[in-house]
């Protein structure tokens, strides 16, 4: 009943909040853009790395035609593999500004740099039309978000690479919480000489910059992909571990705990079905807070070049391959990653602010 009533208040104080709740629904729509990103976006190549050289570094809204010309035999490929790692690229793509038809060819003006173009011929297939032609290997395509360095769409790849900032947060959180909670509650509920080691631990950890932290075992594990969320989960335990102590610490006095002593209760099942229940709260306070530092942390990795590694797109490398552009006329090129990492971080911090006020009961 008490908890019911608990549950009813955290709602309306919660859905009260309507900075949280925004924030709330932009998290939930970044996740499934996350999960369904090789079906949202233009390029669906893997990584969304479609490169076309001619129209590297264009700004936003640029239009141009290409032409498809097919380099592989086309095979159907599974929803879950297009959902996992995108289609394999199977056709390769000029650019051109102009074409028509000669007979049996095709005259096409080829697009190699602004305002430098070439006149090329293809023959046609015999077992295709002109007008089935056009339709199937010419596309206008628009770049709305603009073209990196080596010509990939700059919106395929923000929209890729939202799954490493999404899974590096989530991933780091699990990691940091498993570890943090379970160090925290046993140091808090048997005190003595098990807290004295375990305090010693974190305040070990807690005097290395995390950046250096991560650097460190970055260089141990090696560059990459999952060698990220390691790294970073295994810096950020100590937030939790320090909050979990003090949390159960308190909760150990509590009437009820002393109550399933003298019932003759383990250890074991104190700690995790009466004490770690009632100072969940602060833990995903905390968690929301961790995965906001997480997405920080591994953008700044892969900026440096120790975090996600080419050719997969991670917005933080984004703005170091596009960085130089900024004192140049196309700065939407690192702007674009840094807003989005501003948002998602922003939409976290929101989140976790919108739950301790939620959680916070006021007793009289």
């Amino acid at each position: 009943m008490a908890n019911g009533i608990l549950n009813n208040q955290f709602k309306q104080r919660f859905f009260k909040n309507k900075a949280a709740v925004i924030a709330l629904l932009f998290i939930v729509f970044a996740l499934m853009i996350g999960v369904f990103g090789y079906f949202i976006a233009p390029d669906n190549s893997p990584n969304a790395n479609r490169m076309i050289p001619e129209i590297g570094s264009k700004k936003p809204g640029f239009t141009i035609l290409l032409l498809k010309e097919s380099r592989a035999t086309l095979q159907q490929e599974s929803f879950f593999k297009i959902l996992m790692s995108g289609k394999t690229e199977q056709f390769s793509y000029t650019p051109i500004t102009a074409y028509y038809f000669k007979k049996d060819s095709l005259v096409y003006t080829k697009y190699l740099d602004e305002g430098v173009t070439e006149t090329q011929t293809k023959i046609l297939p015999n077992t295709i039309t002109q007008e089935k032609f056009k339709q199937q290997f010419i596309v206008q395509q628009t770049f709305y978000l603009g073209t990196d360095k080596f010509g990939r769409d700059i919106l395929s790849r923000l929209i890729i690479g939202i799954r490493v900032s999404l899974s590096v947060g989530l991933i780091a959180v699990i990691i940091s919480l498993t570890i943090g909670v379970f160090l925290g509650a046993i140091a808090g509920y048997f005190r003595g000489k098990v807290d004295d080691i375990i305090m010693w631990l974190i305040n070990v950890v807690w005097s290395i910059p995390s950046l250096l932290l991560v650097f460190a075992i970055t260089l141990v594990l090696g560059k990459g992909f999952w060698q990220v969320f390691i790294a970073v989960g295994l810096t950020m335990w100590v937030n939790v571990a320090r909050l979990v102590r003090g949390q159960v610490m308190a909760a150990k006095e509590l009437e009820f705990i002393e109550a399933a002593k003298v019932l003759g209760f383990s250890n074991s099942r104190i700690i995790i079905k009466h004490i770690l229940p009632n100072i969940i709260g602060p833990i995903i306070v905390l968690a929301a807070a961790n995965f906001a530092g997480a997405i920080i942390i591994e953008a700044g990795l892969s900026f440096l070049g120790v975090g996600v590694q080419p050719p997969q797109p991670s917005w933080g490398l984004m703005i170091k391959e596009n960085y130089n552009f900024i004192i140049t006329n196309n700065p939407m090129l690192a702007l674009i990653p840094g807003l989005a990492i501003m948002l998602l971080v922003l939409a976290f911090n929101i989140l976790g602010n919108g739950l301790r006020d939620a959680l916070q009961v006021k007793t009289n």
